[in-house]
């Protein structure tokens, strides 16, 4: 029996396996370690399988032809009718040669992007391990690159985020750099990289930052033109506070950058110690009068609702249809001109200078924005004043006091008048429509009677329409300052916009845009019917229509019978103006700020505002004297607009 078996043990041993695993002759846990010939041999083994793998992709990529895979295109607007507003976003760029490019600046571009250029291979394996991780991630993938990488992307490539692409563009990267020099690497690099401000390539970036050419940038203006490559939405200065902190840390580093790579001397970094400033951002004349802001709306609110950066829209080839009206347009710019020319004489009163308006027209039944007037010309005056919070809307915010009011319930109390005092006595009525007759009696308390109260003390109605900041303040008071904001926000303002909950805040301290106004008027025109603006139809982009476009969901915001009765109330202080109208004007006299007047019609939504404000400082200044001694220190100019806009806005 022991012979057989050791017989049989033999054999077994004798017949060995192609791979010993699990490991004979061993027993427990070391039968199932590997040994370390095994483990050489399938490190081996994946060696050859994965350079294989790049053997057979690197002999199947080509060099795709540049200048066909770099083309940029124009992206065209439409206005709602079809027809074209304007083409812009052709590419701003101008090919230099590397020697007609200040030293500095490409020292600058080497030592931020790849301080290695020089002296590798074109490629960062680390780079690409890491990008292939976060892509499984989910994470962005940027970050890591060579120059020669970025260089490939930009010219031949796509932007998009794919294992696929960054393949090709390490195997592209590899080949380029074996046929190419270094220079000519470097030189298109800096043609072909976007820098914002829709400039492509070093050369743009330097006008449109500086107005110079790229061999006219010093050292400190290299090194910020090379920190807009990090991402010119975060880092250029004209995107405000945030932007400048981040463009100046950015900047210094960079400096200090290449003073530890060697291309900067410590005593030439110290001759750099103040940020250089960029000029302000310029438009181009394409988009001058009223068509620059038209773009500007429609440009944000894609990128809001698309994901579309600055860069892939710059980029170019989107068709943008929007929802502006072009003879509204022109006749909503016309009636603004006239009225300042024909009111206002900035040349012999000091009171009519500085003098700016804004304008917003939103159709109530969904939202779409089909004018605006953003100010004298987008090419000179940067600001839309159309879109533009910080302007106090004053008692042209009571309706909504009066809405809350009716929404949600306000103290009164029914004195029905008897035969004593000269009056038959009727019944008590205390339905909601009675509300704006009410009126705060001498008590303090709000009282809805039959005759006719005191002078003194206007009705609701009447201090809506004419005056009466007390009755206001007093009826937000008592409605609850907090479900008045709730009111004004649900009917399409901006939570941000409104003011703090202070007595006066029932008087018109927050301050919504021109556009948000006539949002929130609109509310009341569609009987309580809430559409969020909105400004573009469709985007098309090589024959497909972009997602995220679809038209805003609409939501009750007010009863019908609410909405209804603050029309009816208004509607007293239109007449004259036009049909269906609603009204609002500023506040006390000497501390004016601001003039408004928004209005509606059952198709159009209307807000137009005036205030004063000088360029360099931004404070609102006193109306006081705007438009000469008739125009109730200007508030008599935006019902004017108003009602020449509206009177031929249909035709």
């Amino acid at each position: 029996m022991g012979t057989h078996a050791q017989g049989n043990r033999a054999r077994r041993r004798g017949r060995r396996r192609f791979v010993d695993y699990p490991r004979s002759g061993r027993g427990g846990i070391r039968r199932w370690l590997p040994s370390w010939r095994q483990l050489l041999g399938a490190a081996v083994l994946f060696t050859a399988v994965v350079a294989g793998l790049f053997v057979c992709v690197y002999v199947s990529v080509d060099i795709p032809d540049a200048n066909a895979s770099a083309r940029r295109e124009a992206n065209v607007y439409y206005w709602s009718d079809g027809t074209q507003m304007v083409s812009t976003g052709e590419v701003n760029r101008q090919n230099v040669e590397l020697d007609q490019i200040a030293p500095a600046a490409v020292h600058a571009v080497i030592a931020a992007e790849n301080e290695t250029f020089y002296r590798d291979s074109g490629v960062s394996p680390k780079g690409f391990v890491r990008a292939a991780v976060n892509m499984v991630r989910g994470r962005e993938t940027q970050g890591g690159s060579t120059i020669t990488q970025q260089y490939v992307k930009n010219t031949y490539l796509s932007q998009d985020q794919t294992v696929t692409r960054k393949v090709k563009e390490f195997v592209i990267a590899l080949k380029l750099d074996r046929g190419t020099s270094k220079d000519e690497i470097l030189k298109g690099y800096l043609n072909t990289s976007w820098f914002g401000r829709g400039a492509y390539g070093i050369e743009a970036a330097a006008h449109a930052y500086y107005g110079i050419p790229a061999s006219r940038l010093d050292p400190s203006q290299g090194a910020f033109l090379a920190a807009m490559l990090k991402g010119a939405e975060q880092y250029d200065p004209a995107g405000g506070a945030a932007n400048h902190r981040r463009a100046r840390s950015r900047w210094a580093w960079i400096l200090d950058r290449q003073v530890g790579v060697g291309l900067m001397t410590k005593k030439e970094r110290a001759g750099y110690r103040t940020f250089p400033e960029p000029r302000s951002r310029s438009r181009s004349t394409s988009l001058g009068g009223q068509t620059g802001y038209l773009v500007d709306i429609a440009s944000r609110y894609v990128k809001e609702h698309t994901g579309l950066t600055d860069e892939e829209l710059a980029r170019g080839g989107h068709e943008i249809h929007t929802t502006f009206d072009r003879h509204k347009v022109r006749r909503l710019e016309r009636a603004v001109r006239r009225a300042l020319d024909r009111d206002t004489d900035p040349k012999k009163r000091a009171a009519d200078r500085y003098l700016q308006a804004g304008a917003a027209s939103v159709r109530p039944s969904d939202g779409a924005i089909v004018a605006l007037y953003g100010g004298p010309d987008a090419t000179e005056h940067f600001t839309n004043n159309a879109d533009t919070a910080g302007v106090p809307a004053g008692s042209a915010f009571k309706p909504f006091v009066l809405a809350a009011a009716l929404q949600y319930g306000a103290p009164v109390h029914d004195e029905p008048l008897t035969e004593a005092a000269g009056y038959p006595a009727r019944a008590p009525d205390l339905r909601p429509g009675r509300l704006a007759d009410a009126h705060y009696a001498a008590d303090g308390i709000l009282r809805q009677d039959r005759g006719a109260p005191d002078p003194d003390r206007p009705t609701l109605g009447r201090a809506l329409l004419f005056g009466g900041n007390a009755t206001y303040v007093r009826l937000g008071k008592d409605v609850g300052r907090d479900k008045v904001r709730r009111t004004a926000v649900d009917a399409g303002m901006l939570r941000r916009s409104m003011g703090r909950l202070e007595p006066t805040f029932s008087i018109g301290t927050s301050t919504p845009s021109a556009i948000r106004m006539a949002t929130a008027y609109a509310t009341f025109a569609s009987a309580g019917i809430r559409h969020d603006p909105y400004s573009v139809t469709k985007v098309v982009k090589d024959g497909e229509e972009l997602p995220g476009l679809e038209r805003p969901a609409s939501r009750r915001a007010l009863d019908g019978d609410v909405a209804r009765q603050v029309t009816d109330a208004l509607r007293a202080g239109g007449r004259g103006l036009g049909p269906g109208v609603a009204a609002g004007r500023t506040g006390d006299q000497d501390r004016l700020r601001s003039a408004w007047f928004a209005g509606y019609t059952e198709d159009l939504s209307t807000a137009v505002t005036l205030f004063r404000v000088r360029p360099e400082v931004p404070r609102l200044l006193p109306m006081s004297g705007v438009g000469g001694p008739t125009s109730r220190h200007g508030s008599a100019l935006p019902p004017r607009i108003w009602k020449e806009y509206v009177r031929g806005a249909g035709r």
